[in-house]
């Protein structure tokens, strides 16, 4: 297609197209993910993120360049998702920014918004790393700028050398990144960015995409296990509403639920309530989008595979609404966390606000900001207590300019405890940020989990089923029984300056378990001190503290 101007409608559909292919293709993304651990991760979390940017884009209802470009950059912004799909969305918004400023987009407009996002990208990042999704955007800007010095103007020939600069970028990642040489496949961040263009580039040339999409988390029927639950918790509440909701805020709201559940019902009585119920796999998601309705009351939460397995259900923490019209409190706290007795554990220590998510759900920056909004306090520190999860808190801290927002880089659950527990009330907010920073450079981490498919990662050779010890900076143990590895693992971390170690098991080993294997431990470690306490998280197995 020879053409040399993108008009607004069609830049809506290449991204639309691109949000498509992104999607069709997510399962392929995961897999290329390094650690071959269960969670959903790199092509989930950018397929959530465009997907927020795509719906965003489709309530648009005169589309010119700007109001395009504002529906995907304020939409990706706040669906980011992940490291990846924090880093696409600072793409998209670096491009944005330039293309929103003309009416149709030229070859010399492309290669300006190309410079920009890679900019945009780059800054966001404390730490760039190359073998990345920023290596792939760097070669697009690259030829971007070679084909328009060249004086290229026809936007099929530039579009098509693009997506091929893009491919080969992608496949130079192994020798960039050990670990992805060691583990033969690609970055799976710059594959999602592949995928973007291919479809970008193929709605270009005239190829009859489907632009409807699948709702996020939502699987086939076919895809479902016939044994399994295909949700694992019923979640029943009611929302007391504010004066603002009307029927546009309650549309919203059930298509919310039914991207996350089934078996949905939405009863609203006399305007002033609204009654819900559904079965859901993270039943803090339906909680928090409610608080932006209004506060929540009766709320009743059951695990349905242990009622299943005959054992009592617990309720699960709930997020604290703010109490309206009290002054603001000196500190808050925000932590994200899975598991009622990791949950539980927060909230004693004083956390207000639990974010439910982590290692196999990565909470998004609207997530964040809608803690945010609820939390009543002048300066409110976030624990993320995930790596993959702080660069969409430092977004959400970006974005809010009426709280004095620190992000604690906790990049685990025993890091977030730890940060709490240095926290002191009468310090200045600098001085508990330098000591819950300290706090947690002085704690190792272990987590214990099962792999998904065969690899080879820091010379383990794993294979499906494995169960794996990893430690802050790699995998310390794999092997077939679960106790051995976590045994394992805990002697690569203790020391001889080690006094504590504490273990949170999760849903999946039961407290006769736990006891057996913290008698065990104990023998094994006669001068240390060994605490265990129920985290249920799911996932993983144990996860660890060393101190």
């Amino acid at each position: 297609m020879s053409s040399k101007v993108i008009s607004a409608d069609l830049l809506a559909k290449m991204f639309l197209a691109g949000a498509k292919y992104l999607e069709n293709n997510k399962d392929y993304i995961n897999e290329l993910n390094v650690f071959p651990v269960p969670d959903g991760d790199t092509g989930t979390n950018m397929t959530l993120t465009i997907l927020s940017a795509a719906k965003e884009l489709n309530s648009v209802s005169e589309q010119t360049m700007e109001t395009v470009c504002k529906a995907v950059s304020g939409g990706s912004l706040r669906g980011a998702r992940g490291n990846s799909g924090v880093i696409l969305s600072q793409l998209i918004r670096g491009f944005t920014r330039v293309a929103s400023n003309y009416n149709e987009l030229t070859v010399a407009v492309l290669d300006e918004a190309a410079q920009k996002a890679v900019k945009t990208a780059y800054k966001a990042v404390m730490k760039p790393k190359e073998g990345t999704i920023l290596t792939v955007a760097s070669g697009i800007a690259n030829k971007a700028a070679e084909l328009h010095a060249a004086g290229c103007e026809d936007l099929g020939e530039f579009l098509g050398e693009i997506v091929q600069a893009a491919k080969d970028t992608l496949a130079t990642t192994p020798d960039l990144l050990p670990v992805l040489k060691e583990a033969g496949v690609v970055d799976s961040g710059g594959q999602g960015l592949v995928e973007v263009l291919n479809g970008a580039y193929d709605m270009f040339m005239g190829k009859e995409i489907d632009l409807t999409f699948n709702a996020p988390g939502k699987k086939s029927e076919k895809e479902q296990p016939k044994e399994e639950l295909r949700f694992s918790y019923s979640a029943e509440f009611e929302v007391i509403l504010n004066r603002n909701f009307n029927i546009k805020n309650e549309i919203d709201f059930k298509e919310y639920l039914e991207s996350i559940g089934d078996s949905i019902i939405v009863e609203t009585k006399e305007g002033e309530t609204v009654r819900v119920s559904l079965n859901t796999n993270d039943p803090g998601l339906p909680l928090q989008r409610s608080l932006k309705y209004g506060d929540l009351n009766d709320i009743k939460i059951v695990n349905m595979k242990i009622k299943q397995n005959d054992k009592a259900p617990k309720a699960a923490p709930a997020p604290v609404p703010v109490k309206k019209n009290e002054p603001k409190k000196k500190y808050g706290f925000i932590a994200v966390s899975v598991g009622d007795g990791l949950s539980e554990i927060f909230t004693s220590l004083g956390v207000d606000y639990i974010i439910s998510g982590g290692q196999t759900m990565n909470p998004s920056t609207e997530d964040m900001l809608n803690a945010i909004d609820n939390v009543n306090a002048e300066n409110i520190f976030i624990l993320p207590n995930n790596k993959n999860i702080i660069m969409a808190a430092n977004q959400a801290r970006d974005l809010t300019s009426d709280k004095n927002i620190i992000v604690i880089p906790t990049k685990t659950i025993p890091q977030g405890i730890t940060a709490v527990i240095n926290f002191v009330s009468e310090y200045e907010p600098s001085e508990n940020e330098e000591a819950m920073k300290e706090g947690i450079s002085n704690v190792k981490t272990g987590q214990v989990t099962y792999a998904v498919r065969d690899t080879v990662i820091d010379n383990h050779e794993i294979h499906q089923n494995d169960f794996m010890g990893i430690g802050d900076s790699g995998i310390l143990s794999v092997g077939k029984d679960r106790d051995e590895v976590t045994l394992e693992m805990i002697k690569a971390l203790v020391d001889d300056d080690t006094e504590l170690v504490s273990i949170y098991n999760g849903s999946d080993v039961s407290d006769e378990e736990a006891e057996s294997f913290k008698a065990v431990l104990e023998e094994n470690f006669p001068d240390i001190d060994v605490e265990m306490q129920p985290g249920g998280q799911p996932v993983y197995y144990y996860i660890i503290s060393v101190e």
